[in-house]
Order: C-alpha cells, then structure tokens, then sequence
C-alpha cells in the first residue's frame, strides 16, 4: 500500500464513517477496485484508521466527555454487547469481511431500511442529552448489527435511538460518543493481532499515522454537516444513495467483474 491509497482510503473512512452508509464497506469496495484489497496490511489499515476518525469526536464532544460517571457507565452498558458478540464471531466477522457480496448486499437492505425509518419513528421525538441504562443497552443490541460488514455502524445506532424516542440529533450524537469506545476497543484489538503475527514495518506505521491524522481531519469536518442535514432533511437521501451502490455492486458482480477480496 502506498500513501496515494491510504490517503484515498482515509477520505473515504472520514467521510462516511458517520454517516449510515457503512463505513467499512466503503473502503472494502475502494481497496478492492484499487487492488490493494488482498494485502494483508489493508484489513489492518481499514480498521485502524477508525480511530483517528473517531478522535473527531472527543474533539467535537469534548464537553460531553466532562460529564458525571454515570455517562461512562452507559456508554460502556451500550458497548457491552457488541464488544461480547464481536469476541465470539470473531472469525465468522474476518471472513464476512473477506466478501463484497456480503457489503453490497447489506449496504442494498440497509438503504431499504433507511428509506422508511422517518416514517416509523416520526413522532414522540424528545432532545435526550444521556439516555437511561435500558436504553443505553437497547441502542448497544442495535449496534450488533454492525458485526455485519456492510451494515452501518452509525446507521445501526442512530435507529436504535430513534426507536428509544430520541429526535434526530439526539440520536446521532449519541452514537457518535459510542463510537469512540467501540473503535478504540476494535482498533486496539486489531493491533494487538498484527504485532502479535507480525509486527508491522516502520513503513507500515508511517503510513497508519498518515491515515489516521487524513481520517480525523475528513472526519472532523464531516460531522457537524450531517448533523445538520439530518436533523433538517432526515435519512432517506442515505437510503437510495446505499440502495444505488450496493445494486451497482452486485450488477458489476453478476457481470463478472471480480471485486471479491482473495
């Protein structure tokens, strides 16, 4: 991998890794028509560079994170299940990764999904700055959906809230803070694998922290838009957006064009 991928992949990751539109399916889709996407440093690079995403938000959020202890337990109540069933599906996850089918195909019902859910959830809406310990954990239950590559991160969260009656922004900001426990946890994890096989060269750790200062400065200015966006114009605009890639995908796949990873 040379620093003209990396700084593509890391456009891509701060761009949409708050958005519902799958992060990391994006970049699966982007390094395999770059074909980089059978290297061994590129999982490792798709999932690190989360984390300098991520950081954005401590920035942005800084004054949430000065709350009392009680916002900590319910942002550790709501990672506590995706980190467990993530550790189980650990390698049933790896090779899920491993399929553009599988993205594109999640990216397609997530669209769906997404096209309906202002009309579910369109009433009793309520600012909520903390949610309770039930909610939190109930938003957590939502955020195993994203164990599925494909399926957003965000997406997954900002649904879970809504379904808790949350509005639109209240919803997003919170799984914006959780983000930053459940990619710090995930991003640690896939260090510790990496140096554990083989501990990446000082090449290979330029370019991550090239990656991760890319993915926060995108990022950083990616989210506060689609706070914005969202809180005006709602999540459908995202729905046929993830409905129009994942059926080109799936089109170029049934054409014989070879995206899968290998």
């Amino acid at each position: 991998m040379n620093y003209w991928h990396a700084l593509l992949l890391a456009i891509v990751e701060g761009l949409t890794e708050f958005l519902p539109v799958s992060s990391t399916g994006h970049m699966i889709i982007v390094a395999n028509l770059l074909g980089i996407g059978q290297l061994p440093f590129t999982e490792t690079y798709i999932t690190s560079i989360q984390f300098g995403a991520i950081l954005s938000v401590v920035v942005l959020y800084w004054r949430r994170f000065l709350q009392s202890f009680d916002f900590y337990v319910k942002l550790a109540v709501a990672f506590l299940p995706f980190g467990l069933l993530g550790f189980l599906l650990k390698d049933v996850i790896a090779e899920l990764l491993k399929s553009v089918t599988v993205v594109a195909s999640s990216l397609v019902v997530g669209g769906i999904v997404l096209l309906f859910v202002d009309k579910w959830f369109s009433e009793s809406r309520k600012q909520v700055t903390t949610p309770s310990t039930l909610q939190a954990l109930k938003i957590g239950l939502f955020q195993c959906l994203a164990l599925v590559p494909g399926v957003s991160r965000s997406a997954a969260t900002i649904v879970g809230g809504l379904a808790q009656g949350f509005d639109r922004r209240s919803a997003a900001d919170f799984s914006f803070l959780l983000a930053v426990p459940t990619m710090f946890v995930i991003t640690a994890y896939e260090m510790y694998k990496t140096y554990k096989v083989n501990a990446p060269v000082a090449g290979d750790l330029k370019v991550l922290a090239f990656g991760n200062v890319v993915a926060f400065i995108v990022a950083l200015l990616a989210v506060k838009s689609f706070v914005n966006f969202v809180s005006k114009f709602g999540f459908r605009a995202f729905g046929f957006y993830r409905i129009i890639v994942g059926v080109t995908i799936l089109v170029m796949i049934a054409l014989g064009i070879n995206l899968q990873l290998i």
